[in-house]
């Protein structure tokens, strides 16, 4: 898995959500609504989410293993640290 571009929308109300990222995977696939978000152990992401008739949020998409996970974190992460510099 190739992510090819990560494009940030940073917010601008104070809260735990910092911003929300669109990546594209090897020029092909696009997931948009990934929240970055701010918890008590640093940044995270958390995938688009779609709130069930019971209450609970199910990702819409999600990778499947740690390490597609971590890579995906990594890669979102990354570009939201340099589009604060910006």
């Amino acid at each position: 898995m190739n992510i090819t571009d990560v494009r940030i929308r940073k917010m601008t109300k104070e809260g735990n959500m910092k911003a929300v990222a669109s990546i594209t995977i090897d020029n092909e696939l696009a997931i948009h609504d990934i929240k970055i978000i701010e918890g008590e152990k640093g940044l995270f992401i958390a995938m688009p989410s779609r709130k069930t008739p019971e209450g609970e949020f199910r990702d819409i998409a999600h990778p499947i293993s740690s390490e597609s996970r971590e890579v995906l974190q990594k890669a979102v992460l990354d570009a939201y640290e340099k589009a604060l510099l910006q």
